[in-house]
């Protein structure tokens, strides 16, 4: 793993660690609110948003593990989680909200492509 993707994998990892910790624990009760929120204006509910947040913490650890398989897929679940922001951003907010989720999407998605296992298969 060259140092540009440790870097690329770290941040996600960070951001995901607590972008999911609000999520599944509400210790930052502001920003959980706010994320609640949207959840709500969005149809969902607090059950939704505990899974992606199961689904952000699984693809935070899991993308550690970048020579496996197991790597690819906690990348493939960040991206389908910014994927998934993005589409709800984009359809219920302003296209500025989704901003941080389309930063992430982009990140994710290059270090699926950079991914060893990806190359193989290719």
């Amino acid at each position: 793993m060259n140092m540009f993707i440790t870097v690329i994998i770290g941040l996600l990892s960070a951001f995901f660690l607590f972008a999911s910790s609000i999520k599944l624990l509400g210790w930052q009760k502001m920003i959980f609110d706010k994320q609640l929120e949207f959840f709500h204006s969005y149809g969902l509910n607090r059950q939704i948003m505990a899974l992606v947040g199961a689904a952000e913490l699984f693809g935070a650890i899991a993308i550690w593990f970048q020579s496996s398989l197991l790597g690819t897929l906690g990348a493939l679940a960040l991206l389908g989680t910014s994927l998934g922001a993005i589409f709800f951003h984009l359809r219920f907010d302003t296209w500025k909200d989704g901003i941080p989720a389309m930063v992430t999407m982009t990140l994710s998605g290059y270090v699926i492509y950079s991914s060893s296992i990806l190359s193989q298969w290719l």
